[in-house]
């Protein structure tokens, strides 16, 4: 067991906020403040040692959920010829880049490790990792596994997407139930029982991707229980979808069986306002990545007008060779500050709301994303006691609209301190640093 005192503030969810304790037992958050506590544990349950952590002066959320990234892309950041390009050409550059270095599961692995460390750092919990890069005769259930290894080996909880861009259709749907048989195998929603890994699977988008992808991505989902995901109405999308089938993507995706409740969509930068209630009507969820989208020039989601339609919109970095960073608070605070001119202006509780229930509910996830009791115990803590919060009255606002860099001092996932006192606990940072340089230079 492990107790939090003397929070100043517990961010439970977007809508309800205490002071005090929170208690996590077995993995789960047991009580927070005066909450009720959840059932006890089983009789047969190993007993765990009990700790108390001082979280005095700090304020206390659940983990964030980065709801789209690229893991693959942390070993190809700032490359030359990815910034302000349109997306044809930026595409190039960086699959240029994937074959100069190959794509196997070493580097899928240290690339991981990189990309779900620097989450952790940063507070992010679970990251879905939309893998879209698979060479010919590619490993890909061990590309796969190596993610899912990296990730657990560190504390981080992640959905492996098994994603297509151009791939043969039958060759990625039979990749993809490969991963679902030997990764989650027998799960429920292609989520294994500790929630530490889960599998979904979903094409890059209607710009690269072809309805027999779209259709027998969608049978796998359907045969296995998993979600769906997939990239819609970017720059390059539209476009595309207009220059091929004199389409819309959403006309598309309908079209193909993609507009469902099991379905979320990233980016949405182009989206009309009847698109937005027929998206609401389909029961979709959504998923904005401005640090990605704002600076490539790809566009901005009218992320209020989705909210209001009511469709749940969580929040992604995308991957590192648009982004560069995988730090998803960073993301919040740009995705606050733009949202006026995006129609609406946000709220600082709106957006963290996205960072971590909105996220998980896009990926089906219930028990991710909030501290009510039962939940997982994930749980970021962020100390206010700083200069940078010095005269701010709103704490749990000030973790956005204050230091632009902040990071948590503790994080914990499912119970155990994955971060303490902003180092990692699981892993030696420089290690990992070295060995992905290792890679990159071999």
């Amino acid at each position: 067991m492990l107790t939090l005192t003397g929070a100043r503030r517990i961010m439970i969810d977007s809508q309800t906020e205490r002071e005090g304790d929170l208690v996590l037992a077995d993995g789960r958050v047991a009580a927070a403040a005066t909450g009720s506590p959840t059932a006890p544990a089983s009789r047969d349950a190993a007993p765990t040692p009990a700790e108390t952590l001082d979280v005095s002066g700090c304020v206390v959320t659940p983990g964030l959920v980065n709801a789209h990234h690229h893991l693959l892309q942390s070993a190809f950041r700032t490359l030359p010829g990815t910034r302000g390009v349109v997306m044809s050409e930026w595409l190039g550059v960086m699959a240029a880049a994937y074959t100069a270095r190959g794509v196997d599961p070493e580097l899928t692995s240290v690339a991981a490790r990189v990309g779900v460390a620097e989450g952790l750092l940063s507070g992010v919990t679970t990251v879905a990792d939309h893998h879209l890069t698979w060479p010919a005769e590619a490993d890909t259930v061990g590309m796969a596994r190596a993610t899912a290894d990296a990730a657990r080996a560190l504390g981080g909880r992640v959905a492996f997407v098994r994603g297509a861009a151009r791939d043969d259709p039958e060759t990625a749907a039979a990749s993809a139930a490969a991963i679902i048989e030997a990764l989650v195998p027998g799960t429920s929603g292609g989520v294994t029982e500790d929630g530490m890994l889960q599998v979904a699977v979903g094409p890059a988008g209607v710009h690269s991707d072809t309805e027999a992808t779209f259709r027998l991505m969608g049978e796998v989902a359907a045969r296995y229980g998993v979600r769906r995901r997939t990239q819609a109405n970017e720059q390059v999308d539209v476009e595309i979808a207009a220059e091929r089938y004199g389409r819309r993507p959403l006309d598309l995706l309908e079209e193909w069986g993609w507009l469902a409740p099991d379905v979320t969509l990233a980016h949405l930068c182009g989206v009309t306002p009847e698109e937005i209630a027929r998206l609401a009507d389909a029961g979709i969820t959504a998923t904005h990545a401005p640090g990605c989208d704002l600076p490539m020039g790809w566009g901005v989601a009218p992320v209020g007008a989705l909210l209001d339609a009511g469709i749940p919109v969580g929040l992604g970095t995308s991957g590192g060779g648009s982004n560069d960073a995988g730090h998803l608070l960073a993301d919040a605070r740009l995705a606050m500050q733009v949202s006026p001119v995006a129609g609406r202006g946000l709220t600082a509780r709106e957006v963290l709301g996205m960072a971590s229930e909105g996220s998980a509910r896009g990926l089906g996830r219930e028990d991710l994303g909030h501290l009510r009791p039962g939940a997982r115990a994930d749980v970021c803590v962020w100390d206010t006691t700083g200069v940078a919060d010095a005269g701010v009255a709103d704490p749990v606002a000030g973790l956005l609209w204050a230091a632009p860099g902040r990071r948590p001092r503790h994080v914990i996932v499912g119970g155990t301190v994955v971060v303490r006192d902003y180092e990692l606990v699981t892993a030696d940072e420089r290690q990992i640093v070295a060995d992905l340089g290792a890679r990159l230079a071999g």
